[in-house]
């Protein structure tokens, strides 16, 4: 596989080519104008609907247009050039739409994925790989971000032209956006935007610990966007609630997805106490997209509300759940309620582009992942042969390709062209299975990972961290299932010899090592013996059957935040 350097004003080397243009093209998958150009066309034929909501303010499709144009000029008037980064590190709100319009009719590349997670040497760190040229920041936003300067920091090592600060999400007015966003900028561009432009920037982590920057065009994000759509039945009238936050490639892709086709997006932003259901209710939600902790929150909510359940959310019709497996009593119980559950596989590189169809039985939903979308196709290969395809049936390694697949990794060429077997397919890390009707089952993954209700955490990092503690000989992080989240961080301690661990100790000391509080083990098990291999390797695999047996029985813990 190799990937070239398109001839492009933007000056990021990409997987693009004029043959894969023509082709996807050709198939009607491509070339079919920018997500700008999208909302553009809405705004044109009804100006005054709601594009976008959070809980402060509500944004119309001309306004959101009129406000995109005077950010993309603001940024062009501080020096932005086409193929310079934008930092976004905030919460779900307005603002990110207006910054994805911005840099979509630029040619400016947007990095949403700096989450509420990390911490801000985390982020100041992915600030600099990127070269930002612009940074919006939401005050005290991120694992440690209160008292620390995340711009101060940023500064130190990149060439900012522009750091703007947002206050958390309060009411707010349009003309307040503009103030912030705009800021008295009357620049117009006359740029023409390009669908093949490198748009989107999302940092992800993979199977891997260190995280790669996935690059997306409007082409890309659009294809995948434009066959949900149409599978569906989403259009204007829809109104799409994301409960997974826009820094994550689910709430991103919601927000693709409604500027598409000209629905309004509903941002959750929901105060501590306040009722799901009631703002469903409010704001006329038609589909979910959440993860299926969500999902069993909101059967739990529906229980409890003082209405008759039957009478609730009528309007409600499907629920896109990602992220884990979701349990077939969720699928059967919002079937009662006449909401659809749409299970689905994908990830950053390759959009939302597995899911099931509206008329697909539960059973089909809760053991499967559904087919591919139109202009992608899945393939399994040897786990052990990457450029050899198994039987129908069997269990492999998935590789794709595709229309809605990413145009490389940032500034990495090297790992771009490992992402790819010699026939092009991108091999993803998954293991599943593959029927003849071409329904995809997940069966699990080649390289340790644990997946906490969507959220990547890597063990290797836990243990490092957890082996720095003096009392500690060796040390196991493992996923133990978990209904709500799929998975939750089992740390197993072998202690030195004669010594006892306390728990609250050992987290504190991962606290102060720099561990996300988002990562914190919620099980501690203290062993006397971690077994190694012939190689000196910790055979952490071999306590799992123990720990489902009921052998070693793991501790609930909960970091006090005791140093």
């Amino acid at each position: 596989m190799h990937i070239r350097s398109f001839d492009s004003e933007q000056n990021i080397l990409t997987r693009l080519s004029p043959r894969m243009v023509a082709a996807f093209t050709d198939a009607g998958f491509w070339g079919r104008g920018t997500i700008f150009g999208s909302a553009k066309e809405h705004a044109d034929r009804d100006p005054s609907r709601i594009a976008i909501r959070d809980g402060g303010v509500a944004i119309g499709y001309g306004d959101l247009i009129r406000l995109a144009e005077g950010t993309a000029g603001r940024l062009a008037e501080q020096g932005l050039k086409p193929g310079d980064r934008v930092a976004a590190w905030m919460s779900s709100r307005c603002e990110l739409a207006v910054l994805l319009l911005a840099c979509a009719k630029a040619g400016f590349v947007l990095c949403p994925s700096l989450h509420r997670n990390h911490t801000v040497a985390e982020v100041a760190d992915l600030i600099k790989r990127m070269r930002a040229k612009a940074l919006f920041v939401e005050t005290n936003f991120g694992a440690d971000a209160e008292g620390s300067d995340i711009i101060a920091e940023a500064r130190k090592d990149t060439d900012l032209r522009l750091a703007v600060t947002l206050e958390a999400v309060a009411q707010r007015s349009v003309a307040d956006l503009e103030a912030l966003l705009v800021a008295g900028t009357v620049r117009k561009l006359e740029r023409t935007d390009q669908s093949t432009d490198i748009v989107y920037l999302a940092f992800t982590s993979g199977t891997t610990g260190e995280p790669k920057g996935v690059l997306h065009s409007s082409d890309t994000l659009l294809s995948n966007a434009r066959a949900i759509a149409a599978d569906w039945g989403f259009d204007a009238a829809s109104v799409i609630y994301t409960l997974g936050p826009l820094s994550h490639n689910l709430g991103f892709g919601a927000l693709v997805l409604s500027l598409a086709v000209g629905s309004e997006l509903v941002l959750h932003d929901l105060p501590r106490g306040a009722s799901l259901v009631d703002r469903l209710e409010d704001v006329g939600a038609t589909f979910l997209f959440g993860v299926p902790a969500h999902a069993m929150d909101l059967l739990q909510a529906l229980e409890e509300h003082d209405k008759q359940t039957e009478t609730l959310l009528p309007g409600l019709k499907g629920f896109r759940i990602s992220g884990a497996a979701v349990p077939s009593w969720v699928v059967e119980r919002l079937a009662a309620l006449n909401i659809k559950a749409q299970s689905g596989y994908g990830m950053t590189e390759a959009c939302s582009h597995h899911y099931t169809l509206p008329d697909d039985p539960v059973e089909r939903i809760t053991s499967t992942s559904g087919r591919a979308c139109p202009g992608y196709e899945v393939k399994i290969f040897s786990a052990d042969d990457p450029d050899k395809p198994v039987p129908v049936g069997e269990i492999g390694h998935i590789g794709g390709r595709g229309a809605s697949l990413m145009m490389g990794y940032f500034d990495d060429q090297s790992a771009t062209e490992r992402a790819f077997n010699a026939d092009g397919w991108f091999m993803t890390g998954d293991l599943g299975k593959m029927d003849e009707q071409g329904y995809l089952t997940l069966t699990g993954r080649l390289k340790e990972i644990i997946i906490r209700g969507g959220h990547n955490i890597h063990p290797s990092k836990i243990e490092q961290l957890a082996m720095r503690f003096p009392d500690v000989e060796r040390a196991a992080a493992l996923g133990i299932a978990d209904e709500r989240l799929g998975e939750k961080v089992c740390l197993v301690v072998m202690p030195k010899a004669q010594r006892r661990i306390d728990p609250q100790s050992l987290l504190a000391h991962l606290d102060r090592s720099g561990l996300s509080k988002y990562d914190m083990p919620e099980y501690f098990l203290e062993v006397p013996e971690i077994p190694l291999s012939a190689s000196g390797k910790m055979l952490k695999r071999a306590l799992i059957p123990a720990i489902d047996d009921g052998t070693l029985n793991p501790t609930p813990i909960r970091f006090s935040g005791a140093s």
